[in-house]
């Protein structure tokens, strides 16, 4: 189970936003590159200012939420709208990949945190991602399986988020969350190679 199965759903809330986009000429493209510069915004201001101004953990649920949403308008515009391109999927997947790596990568400078644990987990998100991709090429469909798929993801560093701001946690949760989810990558990866396999067969 993944919270993705909730995105029909998030889509529905967000068409009359999408309908409104598209007649103000805004396109998906643009859409996927304003959320990966936004991200990065937000991620180096998470990192360099986080640590003495606890409050702005904050900016990670607020955001990983406007995130998912503009990851869900930039698929509709391009899907709804005839805007589908090779660059906008080659766009979707890297601009994805890399803004999910600089928000994990911001809890670096949380005090006590063990570095490895951040890098392990943005290297264990973006295998996630590769595996899902792959199914295509192996004649299956783009895998979303969970456990610990991207909105996934963004729910739990998002809850990091709001008790880090909150001072409710602490260097060694985090370390605990962090190393939890990245096993959990783990078995992300196992499965959507796996449901891929059987789509194909």
């Amino acid at each position: 189970m993944s919270i993705y199965a909730l995105k029909g759903r998030f889509q529905a809330l967000l068409r009359p936003l999408v309908d409104v986009l598209y007649r103000a000429g805004t396109t998906a493209n643009q859409v996927t590159l304003a959320a990966l510069l936004l991200s990065l915004a937000v991620a180096a201001l998470v990192y360099l200012r986080a640590p003495l101004q606890p409050l702005l953990y904050l900016l990670l649920p607020g955001w990983m939420l406007l995130r998912m949403a503009l990851n869900a308008i930039d698929g509709m515009l391009a899907r709804e709208f005839g805007q589908q391109s090779r660059l906008g999927a080659y766009l979707n997947e890297l601009c994805d990949v890399i803004a999910d790596a600089a928000l994990y990568l911001s809890l670096l400078g949380v005090p006590g945190v063990q570095p490895h644990l951040p890098w392990t987990l943005a290297l264990l998100a973006a295998l996630t991602e590769y595996a899902g991709v792959l199914g295509v090429m192996a004649g299956a469909s783009r895998r979303y399986d969970g456990p610990m798929g991207k909105s996934d993801r963004a729910f739990v560093v998002g809850l990091l988020g709001v008790l880090l701001g909150s001072g409710a946690i602490a260097a060694p949760t985090v370390n605990l969350v962090l190393a939890a989810m990245a096993l959990l990558c783990l078995v992300t990866v196992w499965r959507r190679v796996d449901r891929g396999l059987r789509e194909s067969h």
